[in-house]
């Protein structure tokens, strides 16, 4: 199987490495000057550094307008961009006949006063005819790209584009379960970024497993609340893609957005813990999102909205807090 992979970050990168031991692989860079390092030391040392990329992994750069051509002559496309780079690559790809899928996770930043999307909405609302999914889960790239045991979920509503998913990427390192519930799948992997931010506040603020424990068990009730108000099935946020993500990116020292947590917490600002990074952290870029699609919906998603107060500034770590162990008694259920 020929497969593209367009964008070379790490995640990009490592689903590759991963691809390539049994398939064609060609990984996109839009950067010229990365794409001369990647083929040069054989390594992503900015985003997936002390891997190497295996002999047969093929490297490129072509113009961007030629990218709906290096799509057509592979089986499989997949994008790798950040969620801010989606649109773009829907638009060039609109007219594609083949299958596609991409990786990111979050929402769109809004567009003209409007409420951000999701991936399968951009797709709906730019190319309604791509044969397309999203490919989830637990993950981080340097496992992956290690081979170390990952199992992801490859929605799409057509099975022909979760077929050649799972046959592209299920290998005995890489386990790969199929699901139709995109808007589910999707919702989940957005969510839980900024859930994650909230958990590795309370970690910095060393509240303690009682209470990372509580937080993560709320904030699935709220991601849940929301997936089934915007459509997707309450039994997809127990899956790989719900509460798989969730504990992964809330619990794990790999986790970006976890580490924005910690870094507040520690008294950064959100520059500062944005730029110590170094990477994107979807979850600063998805919660104001979040909560406005809740709120629309008329939903309570007090977690995020704790997260939003105290992104922009409006609450301290410690306030923010507070106004969680304050709200009133109520039913589990509620």
């Amino acid at each position: 199987m020929k497969i593209a992979v367009f964008a070379a970050g790490a995640w990009g990168t490592a689903l590759a490495v991963s691809a390539a031991a049994r398939h064609s692989v060609s990984l996109w860079a839009r950067d010229a000057s990365q794409v001369q390092a990647l083929a040069a030391q054989r390594e992503n040392k900015r985003y997936l550094p002390g891997i190497p990329l295996p002999a047969s992994l093929a490297i490129c750069s072509d113009p961007v307008q030629d990218i709906p051509d290096l799509a057509a002559a592979s089986d499989l496309t997949i994008i790798a961009t950040p969620m801010a780079g989606l649109r773009q690559m829907l638009l060039l790809l609109r007219g594609h006949r083949g299958p596609v899928a991409w990786l990111c996770k979050g929402f769109e930043a809004p567009i003209d006063g409007a409420h951000g999307l999701m991936g399968h909405e951009i797709m709906a609302q730019l190319a309604p005819d791509l044969q397309a999914g999203v490919l989830s889960g637990p993950s981080f790239a340097q496992e992956v790209a290690r081979g170390q045991p990952t199992a992801l979920v490859a929605a799409s509503a057509q099975s022909p584009v979760r077929d050649v998913l799972v046959s592209a990427f299920h290998s005995a390192s890489l386990r790969v379960y199929a699901s139709d519930d995109i808007p589910g799948v999707e919702i989940g992997g957005a969510v839980k970024n900024v859930l994650a931010i909230a958990t590795g506040l309370c970690d910095g603020l060393q509240l303690g497993l009682n209470a990372r424990a509580a937080l993560i068990t709320r904030g699935l009730a709220e991601m849940t609340r929301l997936g089934v108000a915007l459509g997707a099935r309450a039994e997809t946020f127990m899956g790989l893609s719900g509460l798989g993500d969730l504990v992964l990116t809330a619990t794990g020292d790999l986790s970006r957005n976890r580490q924005v947590g910690i870094l507040l917490a520690q008294g950064q600002t959100l520059e500062q813990a944005v730029q110590s990074l170094g990477h994107v952290a979807e979850g600063v870029y998805s919660a104001r999102t979040v909560l406005g699609r809740a709120q629309e919906l008329g939903l309570e998603m007090p977690i995020a909205s704790c997260v939003v107060s105290l992104l922009d500034g409006l609450c301290t770590p410690a306030q923010a807090v507070a106004v969680l162990m304050e709200r009133q008694a109520r039913h589990e259920a509620g």
